[in-house]
């Protein structure tokens, strides 16, 4: 369930954030030798124009080194915390391996410190383990997915989501996206068993506007209440409903399909619509 708060102040009155039960506190601060400095851009391009509208200010963060590969094959790990993480959605946590090597992961719904996992092509098959398709037993419900053997995990790594595995032929493993779409990657793609922590994430409400600035998140202005000039929504006598909803560049944001066209359909068995 998430936490609702008592309304003793006008931000808290609808505030809802993700009760984060999964977390195991009082543990020790992240190793440093995980963590580097986030430079922040605020949305400028290196000429300081703005190229991404929206973003600045916000809390400083540290960065923590994710390991999105698990690479590190037949070396069981103990898990040493559950923790927070400012930069993703997910909760991340903390390995210790038994050769001594620290490293942190995306957290699967449900794990707990001290559960062992393992990357390996054999069972166990359990959550948080990481295993190539090929392995995988089929129904798996799965996150983390490579595209590219080796290259790391680029697919379903958001709070809450999980994929499933569906089939296997002639190299490739049947998916099915979080999106409905269904996919083939390549068999040598490893993936990791379970969904991803936080699963309570997308109930959250952000309450006031000064939380969103602690996010780097700078003001939104509509489109009607601007002048022509600034966008295709602006202008009008009194109030107008804006029409067309488009960028201020004139791009439609509504059932307009921005896939590029130079973009291979190869290995997409089953649209996400």
């Amino acid at each position: 369930m998430p936490k609702l708060f008592r309304p003793v102040t006008p931000g808290q009155r609808k505030l809802v954030l993700p009760s984060l039960t999964e977390l195991s506190y009082g543990d020790k601060p992240a190793p440093k030798s995980l963590l580097i400095a986030k430079k922040r851009t605020s949305g400028r391009n290196h000429n300081g124009h703005i190229t991404c509208r929206h973003h600045g200010g916000g809390h400083k963060r540290m960065l923590r080194l994710i390991d999105f590969k698990r690479d590190k094959e037949n070396i069981p790990a103990t898990v040493a915390s559950v923790e927070y993480d400012p930069n993703r959605s997910a909760l991340i946590a903390l390995l210790y391996y038994r050769d001594g090597e620290k490293r942190y992961i995306l957290a699967p719904q449900g794990i707990k410190k001290g559960d062992e996992v393992s990357s390996s092509d054999e069972p166990p098959f359990k959550l948080g383990c990481c295993m190539k398709l090929k392995f995988m037993p089929l129904g798996s419900v799965i996150h983390n997915i490579e595209l590219k053997p080796g290259k790391g995990g680029q697919l379903v790594r958001s709070a809450g989501l999980s994929a499933q595995l569906l089939a296997r032929s002639e190299g490739y493993a049947t998916v099915r996206m979080p999106s409905g779409e269904v996919r083939l990657i390549h068999e040598q793609c490893r993936a990791t068993f379970g969904a991803v922590s936080n699963a309570e994430h997308n109930l959250r409400v952000i309450g006031k506007a000064g939380r969103s600035r602690w996010l780097g998140i700078r003001p939104t202005v509509r489109g009607v209440a601007m002048n022509p000039v600034d966008h295709p929504h602006g202008g009008g006598e009194g109030r107008s409903k804006g029409n067309h909803p488009q960028t201020p560049w004139a791009q439609f944001t509504k059932g307009y399909r921005t896939r590029s066209k130079k973009k291979t359909r190869k290995w997409i068995v089953k649209e996400r619509r």
